[in-house]
């Protein structure tokens, strides 16, 4: 009888050579998420878009206020992690960590990849001594929601307008000695 190992899913730093997979990978989990959630515009597939969402994971890659971190698995891509300091001006920077993005290749969705990659976050947290975490989720995203829920985050009322008709919805998180 055969023992079958899953695959281990490793972390690294991305850097500027992982920008194409990065961005392909991104609009592959972006519209089968928006698809999901009913809203199947062209525009989520356009080369217009994807060159718009690469420039943006370039500004992300050499901002320096951002740690990225790719997962891998058998050497190929399978996630992406973007994390650093809250966007919106209500919260303090001193306290609070964004979580922008957790993308994984859909085909790799419920094999614990996500769940590396928001061990990660925490971590960076952790390290970088904020007590509060926060993101923004589509609300039609309802496996982002599960997943994070899953993870202890909850809805804090914050909401602005996303596409689709469907508001992008803030959620925080408490870590141990935080307010959140």
């Amino acid at each position: 009888m055969s023992v079958v190992t899953p695959p281990t899913t490793g972390l690294r730093p991305a850097g500027p050579d992982d920008l194409d997979a990065i961005t392909d990978l991104h609009s592959e989990a972006r519209t089968a998420y928006y698809r999901a959630g009913g809203w199947s515009e062209p525009e989520l597939t356009t080369a217009e878009t994807w060159c718009d969402r690469r420039a943006a994971w370039q500004r992300a890659l050499t901002g320096g206020h951002r740690h990225i971190l790719c997962a891998l698995r058998d050497g190929d891509l399978t996630g992406v992690v973007s994390m650093g300091p809250p966007a919106d001006t209500d919260l303090d920077a001193t306290t609070a960590g964004q979580l922008y993005q957790i993308h994984v290749r859909p085909d790799c969705w419920g094999q614990g990849v996500g769940s590396r990659l928001h061990a990660a976050y925490v971590r960076f947290l952790h390290e970088s001594s904020l007590h509060t975490g926060v993101l923004e989720a589509w609300e039609r995203n309802t496996r982002a929601h599960a997943f994070y829920a899953r993870h202890g985050w909850h809805q804090d009322g914050h909401r602005r307008p996303g596409p689709g008709g469907a508001d992008y919805v803030r959620l925080r998180l408490r870590t141990p000695g935080g307010e959140g």
